[in-house]
C-alpha cells in the first residue's frame, strides 16, 4: 500500500486530475470536496499527508487546519490556494499547516511535496538491526534473533554507541565520554573488557567488533 494522501479539493476538474497524478505515484489518495468532509476525514485515522485547498465549501482551509491541531494531531498539511498574497501563506503556516503551494503548479513539485513532508514526519525507528542483531533503544533490550541478550547497564551502552556508529571507528575514549556520566571513573582498559564481553555474547548475531590497532573499535556486518 502506498503513502496514504488526503486530498479536500471542491475543483472537480482539478480534484480528478490531482487524484490520477497522485495514484499514478503509487500514492492511495482519498477525496473529499468540502471543509466539513475533510474535518470529519481528519478526525479518523489513515492520511499520513493532507493536501487542502484553502477555498472550500462549508468551512475554508483554515478553519479546517485550526481544528486539527487543536485536536492535538500532527497530521502534515500542505495548502493549495489561488491566493498569492503574503498575508495569506502567513495565515496558513500559522494556523499550523507545514507547506503550501500557490496554483497553478506543477504536479511533479506537488509529489515531491508530499513525499518531503511525509518523510519528515515518518515516526524515528527505536530499533537497529545489523545482521540478526537488533537493539530497541526504547525498551532498551537486545536480540539475537528471536532470543534475548542479556547485557549489563554499561555493555548496553558500549553497544549501542558502537551499532549507532556502524562501520565507523570509534576510539576507546569516545565510548567513554558517550556513555559515561560526569565523574566517573572508568578507564580504557575497562572498555576493553565490555568489548570482550560482547563478542562473547554476540556469537552467532552476524556482527563483528573488530579492534583497530592504535585507533579503537570498528562494528560491521559480519
Amino acid at each position: 500500500m502506498g503513502l496514504q494522501v488526503l486530498l479536500v479539493e471542491d475543483d472537480a476538474v482539478l480534484a480528478d486530475g490531482l487524484l490520477r497524478a497522485l495514484q499514478a505515484q503509487d500514492m492511495t489518495v482519498t477525496l473529499v470536496r468540502d471543509g466539513l468532509a475533510a474535518d470529519a476525514a481528519l478526525q479518523g485515522p489513515g492520511a499520513e499527508v493532507a493536501v487542502l485547498d484553502i477555498g472550500l465549501p462549508g468551512i475554508d482551509g483554515f478553519e479546517v487546519v485550526r481544528r486539527l491541531r487543536a485536536r492535538g494531531a500532527a497530521t502534515p498539511v500542505l495548502l493549495l490556494t489561488a491566493r498569492d498574497a503574503v498575508a495569506d501563506r502567513v495565515r496558513g503556516l500559522e494556523t499550523g499547516a507545514d507547506d503550501y503551494l500557490v496554483k497553478p503548479f506543477a504536479t511533479a513539485e506537488l509529489v515531491a511535496r508530499i513525499r518531503a513532508l511525509a518523510r519528515r514526519h515518518a515516526p524515528a525507528s527505536s530499533t537497529i538491526t545489523i545482521g540478526r542483531l537488533s537493539l530497541d533503544s526504547a525498551t532498551r533490550r537486545a536480540r539475537v534473533g528471536e532470543h534475548p541478550v542479556e547485557l549489563s547497564v554499561r555493555e548496553w551502552g558500549v553497544l549501542e554507541y558502537l551499532l549507532s556508529h556502524a562501520g565507523r571507528v570509534v576510539s576507546k575514549q569516545q565510548i567513554i565520554d558517550a556513555i559515561l556520566p560526569w565523574g566517573e571513573d572508568v578507564t580504557p582498559n575497562a572498555v576493553e573488557v565490555y568489548v570482550s564481553r560482547l563478542r562473547l555474547k554476540l556469537e552467532g548475531a552476524g556482527v563483528a567488533i573488530r579492534t583497530i590497532r592504535g585507533f579503537g573499535y570498528l562494528l560491521e556486518a559480519a
